[in-house]
C-alpha cells in the first residue's frame, strides 16, 4: 500500500540523505556515538541535575519571561539527548519571549516501561515549582511529542502542575504500530519506518501485554481535562493516522485541539529541513498558535 508522495522539495532534499528501513542495536550504537547537533542561542542558560536526568534551562536576557516551554527532545524512545531539535523552542524563546526547559531523561532499552515518562514528569515539577513561572507549556517532538502527551495526561492525573497548552508535533503515540499510514511506511527507506517504529517500542516495553496509558497515550480512555492541544504531522509519515486520531478523540471529549496535517510531509520534515518552504509554514503555524495561547 503506497503512502502519498512527499513535497517536491523534500523530496529533492531528502535524495541527497542514506535512508534505511530498519534499526538495529549495532547501528544505534552508532548513532548514539554522533557528537550534538551545535546550536546558537543569546539566551543565559544554566544546568541542572536532578538524580539521573539532567536539565538545561534558557532564559531571554533583559526581559521576564511570558512563559516557561518544557521541552522533550525526539528519538525514538532510544536516542537523541536535551539538545535535539532544540532549534525549534529556542526559535520561541527569541520570537515569543518564554524560557526553555529540555529534560535529558534515560533512555530505551536500558530504561523501560514508565521510567523515560516518569522521568520527564520528575523534571516538569522541578520547573514548576523551582521557576517561578506560572505559564507552562509541555512539548515535545516524534518520541518527545508522545512523551509529552504522557506527561500531560500524568499531570492531570496527579492534579499538577497545571499545564497552560501541550505541543505534539509528528508524535509517537500508539505502540499497537497497526495504522494504515504505519503500513505504508512499511519495507520503506526513510527517516522513520515501520520497522524503525516496531525496534522503538519494542526497546521500551519488550514483550509486555499491559502498556501504561502514559507511556502509549493512544490507550488512554479519558481524554477529557487535558490542556489547549497543537497537534501537527506530515501526510507521509508513519504517525499521520494516530496523530489524527488523538486529536479526534481530544475533540470527541470537548477538548481544544488544533490539528495540521502538512501534504507531503515526512517524519519530522520540519526539524531536518527547517529552511524549507513547507518546513517555514508549518513552523509559523505552530509559533502563531502557542503565542496565542500565551497571549490567552
Amino acid at each position: 500500500m503506497r503512502g502519498p508522495a512527499l513535497d517536491p522539495e523534500l523530496k529533492a532534499l531528502l535524495a541527497d540523505m542514506q535512508l534505511s528501513t530498519e534499526l538495529t542495536p549495532e547501528m544505534l550504537q552508532a548513532i548514539r556515538q554522533m557528537p550534538s547537533q551545535p546550536f546558537k542561542t543569546d539566551a543565559e542558560r544554566h544546568d541542572v541535575t536532578l538524580g539521573e536526568i539532567e536539565l538545561t534551562v534558557f532564559r531571554p536576557k533583559g526581559i521576564t519571561p511570558a512563559g516557561c516551554v518544557y521541552w522533550i527532545h525526539g528519538g525514538g524512545m532510544v536516542m537523541g539527548d536535551r539538545f535535539s531539535q532544540i532549534d525549534i523552542p529556542l526559535q520561541w524563546l527569541t520570537e515569543l519571549g518564554v524560557a526553555v526547559v529540555t529534560v535529558e531523561h534515560r533512555l530505551a532499552p536500558e530504561a523501560t516501561g514508565t521510567t523515560q515518562v516518569e522521568d520527564c514528569y520528575r523534571g516538569l515539577l522541578w520547573a514548576a515549582g523551582e521557576l517561578g513561572i506560572g505559564t507552562i507549556v509541555v512539548a515535545g517532538i516524534s518520541a518527545g511529542g508522545g512523551l509529552a502527551a504522557g506527561v500531560t495526561l500524568m499531570a492531570r492525573d496527579l492534579v499538577g502542575p497545571r499545564i497552560a497548552a501541550q505541543v505534539l508535533i509528528c508524535p509517537m503515540l500508539d505502540h499497537r504500530n497497526d495504522s494504515p499510514s504505519s503500513r505504508q511506511y512499511e519495507g520503506v527507506p526513510g527517516v522513520w519506518t515501520r520497522e524503525m517504529n516496531e525496534f522503538g517500542w519494542r526497546s521500551v516495553l519488550g514483550d509486555a501485554t499491559d502498556v501504561s496509558p502514559y507511556v502509549s497515550p493512544a490507550l488512554a480512555e479519558d481524554l477529557s481535562g487535558l490542556p489547549p492541544t497543537y497537534v501537527d504531522t506530515g501526510t507521509a509519515e508513519v504517525f499521520r493516522d494516530e496523530d489524527v486520531a488523538y486529536a479526534a478523540r481530544l475533540w470527541a471529549a470537548g477538548g481544544d485541539a488544533e490539528l495540521h496535517t502538512w501534504a507531503g510531509g515526512f517524519h519530522g520534515f520540519d526539524a531536518i529541513f527547517p529552511d524549507a518552504a513547507l518546513s517555514r509554514r508549518a513552523r509559523r503555524t505552530r509559533t502563531e498558535w502557542l503565542a496565542r495561547k500565551l497571549s490567552g
